[in-house]
């Protein structure tokens, strides 16, 4: 008997064999063997509790940074979608809590109307709020770390955890708790400063525009492909070395964005995967500067 025939009972959603691609804004990758939807932390916890420890554990989110191979990803995928865990919620004193599922454009606008400043960073970054407290997301100067007062998550054991910000131990594009893995982010709680909602906006008006002006947000993509390397900047990179714009199988580098991978159409994973790890070397052998993936890459080659 096969572990996907032993899995715990669960409120939630529990799909098995089920294709991935339609779950990440690449739009590529095979499936995982299990999907778990959970319906709520207390439906999280128990099914964590009650799987084989030795099935592995990938949480996803909205798929906006994630390229799922296609292979598609050995053991239980998890999902945290839904009213349980995309609220967001205004506390008082220039706090606010956001669910794992909530997209972060939402959390700033609501943090915003509730007169809190800080958080309009969030405003153009894409995603959710379990993958921005991973990975430190951040842009246009801001990062989740100069935000977040505490995170909340369920361990592989089906325990819940508090971290404070300084436990998360956070760095450029980086949590050093999440790096640890055996985490599914289930929240966060913010502290911004008082200012007039109008202004806020303003604020998130400014960034809404220069990103639609800047970045290929219509097109099927990952956001930032790649970390800025120290003393560079990744797109000027990619572009120097003459990869802009420039198509590999049905994967590109957007014209507007050089730092920007996208599906042209009908790219594979691996056509995805194949042009970042060329634009690498390439950049390596002409400058000696190493990019780092910042798209989180999982699962098994085709």
């Amino acid at each position: 008997m096969s572990w996907k025939d032993r899995l715990p009972a669960a409120r939630g959603k529990l799909l098995r064999d089920e294709p991935l691609a339609p779950y990440t804004w690449f739009r590529v990758g095979g499936p995982a063997d299990a999907l778990f939807l959970p319906e709520d932390e207390d439906d999280l916890a128990a099914f964590l509790a009650g799987l084989d420890p030795a099935v592995p554990v990938t949480p996803l989110g909205v798929g906006s940074n994630t390229l799922v191979r296609d292979g598609g990803v050995d053991g239980v995928v998890i999902r945290l979608a839904g009213r349980a865990f995309g609220k967001v919620e205004p506390r008082g004193e220039c706090t606010i809590y956001a669910g794992a599922a909530a997209l972060d454009a939402m959390v700033a606008r609501e943090a915003g109307k509730a007169g809190i400043a800080g958080l309009e960073f969030y405003r153009g970054v894409p995603g959710s709020i379990g993958g921005a407290v991973m990975m430190n997301a951040g842009c246009y100067g801001s990062e989740t770390k100069d935000v977040l007062v505490e995170a909340y998550a369920v361990t592989r054991a089906g325990q819940r955890a508090t971290f404070s910000n300084a436990e998360m131990g956070f760095s450029y594009r980086k949590s050093a708790k999440a790096a640890e893995g055996g985490l599914i982010f289930t929240g966060a709680l913010y502290r911004g400063t008082p200012d007039d909602p109008a202004a806020v906006e303003a604020r998130m008006a400014e960034i809404t525009a220069r990103r639609e002006q800047t970045q290929p947000i219509r097109e099927k993509t990952g956001g930032s492909t790649f970390k800025n390397p120290e003393g560079h900047s990744s797109w000027k990179l990619v572009d120097a070395a003459g990869w802009r714009g420039k198509p590999y199988g049905g994967a590109m580098f957007s014209p507007l964005h050089a730092n920007f991978l996208i599906n042209t159409g009908e790219a594979t994973a691996a056509d995805l995967e194949g042009l970042g790890e060329a634009v690498r070397a390439d950049v390596l052998a002409k400058t000696g500067v190493q990019l780092e993936w910042e798209i989180k890459r999982i699962g098994r080659p085709g």
